[in-house]
This record gives C-alpha cells, sequence and structure tokens, in this order.
C-alpha cells in the first residue's frame, strides 16, 4: 500500500506479501462461502430428516387407523416386529390401553412398552393378548408358519392377528420384492414373498381361518411401490362359546358371517417357505 502527496511525493508506503499460508486470510470470498456452504447443507440435511420422519410418523398413523377399525377399544395388542413404534404409540391412544412392542433390536424410536425378540419365541404368556399385530413382518420369517404358531400361542379365545403383506403379483411387484430382499437379505436373511393363494394355504395349515381381507393400493409408499394386502386372520374351533368375542373384534353381528376361504385343506401341495 502506497500514500502520496499532493505533489506526487511517496510519503508512506507499506508491502504485505501473500505465502501459502497467510494467502487463505486476505482472500475475502473465504471469508464467509465456506461456513455459508456448511450452513446450508446442514439445514437441508436436518430437513430433509425431518421429512421423512414426518412421513414415517403419517404413515403408521394411517396404518394404526386401519388397524383401530377392527378392534374394540381396550383391546390388548402385540405387534410384532414393531421397527420404529409408531404404529403401536398411536393405537395405544386410539385404543386407550397399552400396546407392547417386539422386534430384535435393542430399542424403539418411539415411548412404547418395549420387549426385545430372538425372532423365534415371542417372550409373553399364553393366551395374554385380544390382537397381534404383523406388519410386513412374516415375509422376513425363516418360517412363517412357526411365527404363526406363536401368535396362536399368545393370542386369547377368539383373538385376531392383523396381517400387512407385499404380494408380487406381476412383474413390477416381482422386482421390488427383490431389490427389497437385496436390501434385508443381510441383516435378516432372505425374504420368503407369497402369492395371495400361498398366504391363504399357510394361514389355513397353522390352524387359522381368514375373516376380512383386501388389497392395499401400491402407491401409499412411493418409495416401495408394490401390491399390498391387508388380512385379518382367527384361530381355527375357537366354539360358540367364544364365537360372539370373533364377531364384536370384527365388528360383526354374528359367526355365521364369517368368510370361509377355500385353501385346499391339508392335502394341498407343500408350502414352500
Amino acid at each position: 500500500m502506497q500514500i502520496r502527496g499532493n505533489n506526487g511525493q511517496q510519503i508512506f508506503a507499506t508491502y504485505i506479501y501473500c505465502t501459502p499460508k497467510n494467502r487463505g486470510i486476505f482472500t475475502a470470498p473465504s471469508l464467509h462461502s465456506a461456513p455459508a456452504v456448511t450452513s446450508l447443507a446442514t439445514t437441508i440435511k436436518r430437513r430433509y430428516k425431518r421429512m421423512r420422519r414426518r412421513r414415517k410418523v403419517g404413515r403408521a398413523y394411517d396404518m394404526a387407523l386401519e388397524v383401530a377399525s377392527v378392534l374394540p377399544p381396550r383391546a390388548s395388542v402385540l405387534d410384532v416386529g414393531c421397527g420404529n413404534g409408531f404404529i403401536a404409540h398411536h393405537l395405544q391412544s386410539m385404543l386407550g390401553t397399552t400396546v407392547v412392542g417386539l422386534d430384535v433390536g435393542d430399542s424403539t424410536s418411539a415411548r412404547i412398552k418395549y420387549l426385545p425378540y430372538d425372532g423365534r419365541h415371542f417372550p409373553v404368556k399364553d393366551q395374554s393378548f385380544d390382537a397381534v399385530l404383523l406388519c410386513y413382518v412374516l415375509h422376513h420369517a425363516h418360517d412363517a408358519r412357526l411365527v404363526l404358531n406363536e401368535v396362536s400361542r399368545v393370542l386369547r379365545d377368539g383373538g385376531l392377528a392383523i396381517i400387512y403383506e407385499d404380494i408380487p403379483s406381476i412383474w413390477w411387484d416381482r422386482v421390488v420384492c427383490w431389490t427389497h430382499d437385496r436390501q434385508w437379505r443381510s441383516r435378516t436373511g432372505p425374504c420368503t414373498f407369497q402369492a395371495e393363494r400361498d398366504w391363504r394355504r399357510t394361514f389355513n395349515l397353522t390352524g387359522f381361518e381368514i375373516v376380512k381381507e383386501r388389497p392395499l393400493s401400491r402407491w401409499r409408499n412411493l418409495a416401495h411401490p408394490v401390491s399390498r394386502r391387508f388380512f385379518v386372520i382367527e384361530r381355527n374351533g375357537i366354539g360358540l362359546e367364544h364365537a360372539t368375542v370373533g364377531a364384536a373384534l370384527r365388528g360383526r353381528p354374528s359367526v355365521e358371517t364369517r368368510i370361509v376361504v377355500e385353501t385346499g385343506g391339508h392335502g394341498g401341495p407343500p408350502l414352500q417357505l
């Protein structure tokens, strides 16, 4: 920097030499651009996480409404494979009761009563729940029949099992299911997706009958667009003395209105699980 008088004579001169070490100190853009970029990236990341969490909570709320619609108030529910626990959390307020969640992890995101699960035996007593919920869980089981046997053990007479499952109906569904299998194989082992008729046969062989079922939109989760099915099943042979309990849980007037599904019985082909 040079300062000169009116006659052009040099009065004062200062020279600043930039070296590799101090060059960044005197570069004005570097004083603001790096923190600004970091702040923007952090904000975007935070908002993306918040958006994903809201979508998860919203989907869980919608599923909890579906489940609550087939159960009476105060029904005790066991949520097997509860994941983040948001469905169980919403169900608790809808039914006015405690919902117990099971999964193979150490904890869950939502504040619910949570029990670690070894993947084989439910850590609960026999005939201790009015309903068991399995949301997209059975295709992760190495043997779905073993899980359903545990469901049968913990259900009270007239109790229901509520099941959501991905169904590989067309080639697109099979591609989505194959991708899902690749993502989860290292964590839970190979997935065992089944067609509708195969699930009906599995339920029949484990002593259950379907009392309600309906298809679900593949677009309810845009990140996983696959055909889905909602099943409500009940144990066979509960007896007429318990029929009114099952009918009340289903919201139906009498046992004669049950939907009986033809599966071919035990004489059908062996299951490929």
